[in-house]
């Protein structure tokens, strides 16, 4: 049983989620984990970093070409999956009192003004595909596009919820800009997992809880992953050996996603749910009983590259949920562009609240 509050345990779920965004803001998107290590001194990063620096200012290098994708964002500053978290718990935070059910309606005018207003961070196709759609009325229930890109955008309603059944809800209506069940469920999954883990349950217990009760889809991926974390904990297996273990544990599991600019990537770093999902699986459980493991865990999801962003929110819900606020290093939190403004947000919510 974990020893943290539940109270910090939820904000430990926000602000890991957003600190493991920030730390992959440098190279989200750079598919060369060894450029990436080499990068930053052949170390793991310690320090948040602007788009592409130290890596000659670009990034998403091997099979994309290389552009900058954040080009209004410094150091300490969120990809386009933190932004999303921080827009959902803007919009909470103005509807925490009477606390209320999730309305997709009403929070879309908000999330219109903040993408036509010096958003900063790439805008992803589903998400201009949906404002297009918006402009041209269609239906909300009708919204959105066929990206199987899983993008976790509900964490700040941990703090607002305290219903598995309403957050597995919440999850979808967040990502309102996707279709795909496997995106979806995706965002469901991880929903009902940190859900689990703020109440006391252990990382791994949780995952394969709600694995057994969800798709084949997602019970399988969980199963590869699971089979993998133990492949790369084996000291008798020679994945366990390999200096870019992560990196290749990862690209282990997936097929080649064939649209590259110059080459195939791998799917198992790459923004589909069929490889974030088991990725972030994998690094939850290698470093859920390490004493400094969510620490670790963020920085190792970091120097894989790829899509490491999208990864970062499943791990830092999770991980910080299980770990707890102060586990945090202090040298993020202090860096951390917004945090005091998002601290305040949290404690209006209705599970944080002060009497």
């Amino acid at each position: 049983m974990a020893t943290r509050t539940k109270e910090e345990a939820i904000k430990g779920a926000f602000f890991a989620s957003l600190v493991g965004d920030a730390l992959c803001l440098g190279s989200h998107y750079e598919y060369d984990a060894q450029k990436i290590y080499k990068a930053y001194g052949n170390k793991p990063i310690e320090k948040f970093m602007s788009p592409g620096e130290m890596m000659g200012g670009q990034t998403h290098g091997i099979g994309w070409g290389e552009r900058n994708y954040h080009p209004g964002k410094k150091a300490g500053g969120t990809t386009d999956y933190g932004d999303y978290n921080i827009l959902v718990l803007e919009h909470l935070a103005a509807i925490a009192n009477p606390p209320r059910e999730f309305d997709v309606a009403a929070l879309i005018p908000h999330w219109m003004n903040r993408l036509t207003n010096n958003w900063g961070s790439w805008i992803c196709t589903m998400t201009k595909e949906t404002f297009a759609q918006l402009q041209a009325n269609v239906p909300i229930a009708s919204l959105g596009g066929i990206s199987n890109a899983m993008a976790i955008r509900h964490v700040a309603a941990h703090a607002y919820y305290d219903d598995e059944e309403t957050l597995a809800k919440v999850a979808r209506q967040t990502m309102f800009t996707h279709k795909s069940e496997e995106a979806l469920s995706g965002g469901e999954f991880f929903a009902r997992v940190t859900h689990r883990v703020i109440h006391g349950a252990h990382p791994r217990d949780a995952i394969e809880e709600v694995a057994v009760r969800m798709s084949p889809f997602i019970s399988s991926k969980v199963s590869q992953a699971i089979a993998k974390y133990k492949e790369a904990t084996d000291p008798e297996n020679e994945l366990s050996k390999e200096p870019f273990v992560d990196d290749l544990a990862l690209t282990s599991m997936a097929r080649l996603w064939d649209i590259g600019r110059s080459e195939p990537i791998r799917v198992g770093k790459a923004s589909p749910t069929e490889g974030t999902l088991p990725g972030a699986v994998y690094f939850i459980l290698k470093y859920a009983d390490d004493d400094e493991g969510l620490k670790h865990a963020l920085q190792a999801n970091a120097m894989v590259g790829g899509d490491n962003a999208s990864r970062s929110i499943a791990i830092g819900m999770v991980l910080g949920a299980h770990k707890g606020f102060d586990a945090i290093p202090s040298e993020w939190i202090d860096t951390l562009d917004d945090y005091e403004r998002c601290n305040a947000l949290l404690d209006k919510l209705p599970l944080l609240q002060k009497n």
